[in-house]
Order: C-alpha cells, then structure tokens, then sequence
C-alpha cells in the first residue's frame, strides 16, 4: 500500500480506466453493450451547450416566476385598485362619447334624410305639409317649468284646496 488517497471527485481522468473505443469498433458491438457503453461515455459538447442553455433558461423563468408571484403590500394593492377605477372610469367616459357620437350621428343623417325629402316633393304645398307631419330636426325643448307666476299660484291654491272649496262649483 504505497499511496492510499483517493482521487478527487471533481478529477474524472483517473476514473477512466476502460479503453476509448471508436466509431468501427461501437458498430460492431450489440446493442445492449453499445448502449451500457455510451451510458458512461461524456456526452457530445452539443449536448452539453444544450444542457446549459436550458438550465439557465430554466432559472430565468424560476426567477421571473417568483418575481411574480410575490406578496403585494397593502399600498401597491391600493395603488392597483386606484389606477383600475382610474381606467373603469376612462372606459366609461369613452363609452358614453362613443353614444353620443352616434347618436348625434344618427340625428344628423336622418335630419338630412328628411330634409332631401321634402325638398324632392313635387308640390310646394306638400313639402309644407310633409314638413309639418315630419319636422328634420326634433325639437329639444326644456321640459322646465313653463307656468307664470300667476299660474303658478293658482295652482298651488287648488292644489291645497282639500275641500274642493274653489273648483265646487255645485250649489
């Protein structure tokens, strides 16, 4: 026993007793032998550049994952419900143009489509007339209080005639 010490782990030159065979000598063995000899033979750098490539693109997507998946503070979920009403309300906003673009859209073509009308009638006194059935533009009037000061006391008076004193005119 002249030198007991084992080789290191990492030192794979002094495991490697057997015999290198070549690509002649491998197509000459069956296939099981073939396939327990390649079980310990290094694998071609392809496959270990493949190897590395893989294994680091595993740990970036582990990395990316837990960046992901970590535990939100209370102020960052504040500020994300925050920006989400944010943006619900500019949905909304857009939503609520978009009709009224259309709807103004839709007026001006029917207006337009009801002015050609009754400038194609024949007759001036059917323009008028189809003119007074189907006026272009609808009226937007201000459905407010239309009632004078007179009126609207008067109203009030019989509105708080429960005896029906005024308008009874019954003898």
């Amino acid at each position: 026993m002249a030198s007991n010490k084992l080789p290191s782990i990492g030192n794979r030159e002094l495991y490697q007793y057997r015999k290198k065979l070549g690509p002649t000598e491998l197509k000459k063995m069956s296939l099981v032998q073939r396939s327990r000899y390649m079980a310990y033979e290094e694998p071609p750098k392809e496959i270990t550049d493949a190897k590395g490539i893989t294994m680091k693109r595993l740990l970036e997507q582990k990395k990316k994952h837990q960046q992901f998946n970590e535990p939100i503070s209370k102020e960052e979920m504040e500020e994300r419900d925050k920006h989400a009403k944010l943006i619900g309300q500019l949905k909304a906003a857009e939503a609520r143009n978009r009709l009224r673009i259309m709807r103004l859209r839709y007026q001006a073509n029917r207006a337009q489509e009801i002015s050609h009308l009754i400038s194609c009638q024949p007759v001036a006194l059917k323009a008028v007339r189809l003119q007074a059935l189907v006026p272009p533009y609808c009226e937007m009037k201000d459905k407010g209080d239309t009632l004078d000061k007179f009126d609207r006391e008067r109203v009030e008076a019989l509105l708080e005639d429960s005896k029906g004193l005024i308008v009874n005119r019954i003898s």
